[in-house]
């Protein structure tokens, strides 16, 4: 790798792709090379991923867990990038970028074939590589089957038998209540307005009867505890998630 691309300072120029909004996600980066490791893992937390570092075999596979994608490399300490992609594979599929400094087509197949996304050969732009990650994470999003249940915090919603949880205890909803947090669940964080909620979940455009809204979140609290969603005065809701 050149030293301008080792060095290239993670803020030198703006993100590359977008974050998913109200997720950050989590990216192992596995390399022993450590000035290659820190330059990586600088770029992806200032494209604002979570990052978490192993330099062997079997600390990335003991990590993979975790991770929502692996930034991989092929030669390693304890056993190869390719040992270490067939183990976590066979425990929990996730997205793999293989880094390797090979140009065999013979390793880049067998890359592949033991499940590994992507691949970059060394030496690669940092640049490049956020990209690469991004877009690794928009196709398995896309590919992704439409969610049959939202977990938030402690609540856990079943889209499909339309049941809520609140730390393993059921609750019982009217089914607007339950659309109701169905919407707000989807955007955690996000302060939904009055209107908004009126628009969305009830199906009127004209923005009247807010106190509607007002009686359904009051309900919520009693059913589901009062720390669940915030207030912002003014403005409306928001489904609290601690961070």
């Amino acid at each position: 790798m050149s030293p301008q691309d080792v060095h290239n300072s993670p803020r030198s120029s703006p993100p590359v792709g977008h974050r998913v909004v109200g997720m950050t996600r989590r990216v192992l980066v596995v390399e022993d090379d450590l000035t290659i490791a820190s330059s990586v893992a600088a770029r992806l937390r200032a494209e604002g991923f979570d990052v978490d570092l192993a330099h062997d075999g079997p600390s990335a596979v003991a990590k993979a867990g975790n991770a929502d994608l692996v930034v991989l490399d092929v030669m390693l300490p304890g056993f190869d990038g390719l040992e270490v992609c067939r183990r976590i594979q066979a425990e929990r599929p996730v997205p793999v970028l293989m880094l390797t400094a090979r140009g065999d087509e013979t390793d880049l197949l067998v890359g592949l074939a033991v499940g590994a996304d992507d691949y970059l050969t060394k030496p690669f732009s940092i640049r490049e590589l956020a990209a690469r990650v991004h877009a690794l994470l928009r196709r398995v999003e896309r590919s992704a089957a439409p969610p049959t249940r939202i977990s938030v915090a402690d609540v856990e919603i079943d889209l499909a038998e339309r049941r809520v949880l609140r730390a393993g205890e059921e609750a019982h909803l009217t089914p607007t209540e339950f659309e109701l947090l169905v919407h707000l669940a989807e955007r955690p964080r996000a302060v939904q307005s009055r209107e908004r909620l009126l628009s969305a979940v009830w199906g009127w455009p004209d923005g009247t009867g807010t106190r509607t809204v007002d009686s359904h979140i009051k309900a919520l609290r009693r059913k589901l505890g009062t720390d669940l969603i915030r207030t912002v005065h003014g403005v409306g809701y928001a489904l609290e998630v601690p961070r």
